[in-house]
């Protein structure tokens, strides 16, 4: 069935049902909604190659892999590919040996001059990313999981890393821990910078001095998490609790502990910052794992949808949403005990 067939099928205009089909932002809800029913009662889909020609777009989003956290990459991934199922637009997935933000600035410009996407997902921003210049300078439309400080103007979704570390560590402190160690991501990234300010500031308000051999940085990884816990629990005095940017890392404070004949939810209390993932959830971990949870997957399908806003003609000055995260408490955040201390 062609487009003009459909239209007159359900009494629209072939311009009215166009643009429902893409997502203009003028079309009513009510119309996009009648026009979406009808087009799966009658089975009728859009030649992909028509609207291609005729709208100059490549159906295609782009999405840099770098090879760090390929764990939460898929969970981003899956959420977008729910949101653009029966879309008839592909994700280009462009993997990297290593983060290097002159490789993507030359990346992104191929893709620019290719005119393989219609647009791209920008991860991991730092405060002045050039990325974001850049791609403002290209025009390429582009939205970014994270935010940033650049003068800039530009789409962001983004969770309230600063409030979710701040969280943890008041709670950890309410239970009488003092000496608090934070797993945290690489340095320079906003998201980093902004979860260290969330601990120091917690750290602060109760008078506690900050210790920089309390804190590291670097993938979220069970390798990093173990080396740093086990070097950590040698100190003395030795943290009580640990704040994990990740489950991943957690699982390396889990296996730091044991080394130690140290008892998680006894010995060491930990919480962790990360989504419930299909291959490992807080609730089955032994013990359970408490943790500040925001989904990573909710967050790649609601980009996605974002994106495909700002394709049909929303402005991306429009496009800043910063979502709250929820504090799970469970088995491994318990009170301090005098032990625990020497």
């Amino acid at each position: 069935m062609k487009l003009k067939e459909f239209a007159q099928q359900i009494g629209l205009s072939p311009t009215t049902v166009s643009r429902a089909l893409s997502g203009y932002p003028e079309v009513n809800e009510a119309t996009r909604t009648r026009v979406l029913q009808e087009a799966a009662r009658l089975g009728y889909r859009p030649n992909i190659n028509a609207v291609r020609l005729a709208t100059g777009r490549a159906g295609a989003i782009g999405v840099v892999m770098t090879k760090t956290g390929d764990y939460q990459f898929s969970e981003f991934m899956s959420g977008m590919a729910d949101r653009l199922s029966g879309e008839d637009i592909d994700m280009l997935i462009t993997p990297m040996a290593e983060h290097d933000t002159g490789d993507e600035i030359q990346l992104y410009r191929r893709l620019a001059e290719s005119r393989r996407v219609d647009a791209v997902v920008i991860h991991s921003p730092r405060p002045r990313d050039p990325r974001i210049a850049l791609l403002s300078q290209l025009k390429l439309p582009f939205i970014v999981h994270g935010r940033s400080s650049t003068e800039v103007p530009h789409a962001w979704l983004d969770i309230d890393n600063e409030g979710a570390i701040r969280r943890s560590t008041e709670h950890l402190l309410d239970l009488g821990h003092r000496r608090i160690a934070l797993l945290n991501g690489r340095e320079g990234l906003t998201f980093t910078l902004h979860r260290l300010a969330g601990y120091t500031e917690a750290l602060r308000d109760r008078g506690i001095d900050f210790d920089p051999k309390l804190v590291t940085h670097g993938d979220f990884t069970d390798e990093i998490g173990f080396h740093f816990a086990r070097a950590a629990l040698e100190q003395r005095p030795r943290p009580t609790a640990f704040v994990a940017g990740s489950m991943m890392t957690a699982l390396g404070v889990y296996r730091a502990a044991r080394t130690r004949n140290l008892v998680i939810g006894q010995d060491i209390s930990v919480i962790a910052h990360d989504d419930v993932f299909p291959y490992l959830t807080a609730e089955n971990m032994t013990p359970s794992l408490s943790t500040t949870r925001s989904s990573i997957r909710a967050a790649g399908s609601r980009i996605t949808d974002l994106l495909l806003q700002i394709l049909a003609g929303r402005e991306t000055t429009d496009v800043r949403e910063l979502w709250p995260v929820e504090l799970i408490l469970r088995e491994t955040s318990r009170p301090v005990s005098r032990e625990q201390s020497t």
